[in-house]
């Protein structure tokens, strides 16, 4: 049976915040865009939560997609759903957040991402969306 609904609903993504200590430095993986919004902008790995699919295996998706990389503990933060966050719609986000411990796996950039980097945290391009302030949160 389909459901419809007489309101407009928000849309859910979840966003990954993974980081990795290298050379005595902390920095975070993050993936410039390749398409709209904030097209050619950094941004946290993340997407679109399926319909029939629980928020963590959906952090591991998107990274996976995303970045290539897998098998990463995460944990979750918490969500972010100021209305005008995304300039699509409203769009509420569920943050999750891990470290690499294995520096063998190597970031490819795939799917929604041109490109994946590690950043130093001492070195941050602007980001997209609130992603500036949720890792200023994140970091307390």
């Amino acid at each position: 049976m389909a459901y419809t609904y007489a309101y407009p609903r928000p849309a859910l993504t979840v966003d990954i915040v993974l980081f990795r200590h290298k050379n005595h430095d902390r920095e975070v993986l993050l993936i410039k865009r390749k398409h709209p919004p904030f097209e050619g902008s950094w941004a946290f790995p993340g997407g679109f939560v399926d319909i029939d699919e629980d928020l963590e295996p959906a952090a591991h998706r998107e990274l996976l997609e995303e970045t290539a990389i897998k098998g990463v503990v995460l944990e979750q933060f918490r969500a972010y759903g100021h209305p005008n966050r995304d300039p699509r719609h409203r769009t509420v986000t569920v943050v999750f957040t891990g470290t690499l411990q294995h520096s063998n796996q190597i970031a490819k950039a795939n799917d929604d991402a041109a490109e994946v980097a590690w950043f130093s945290l001492n070195a941050l391009p602007i980001l997209a969306f609130d992603h500036e302030m949720i890792l200023e949160e994140l970091l307390g």
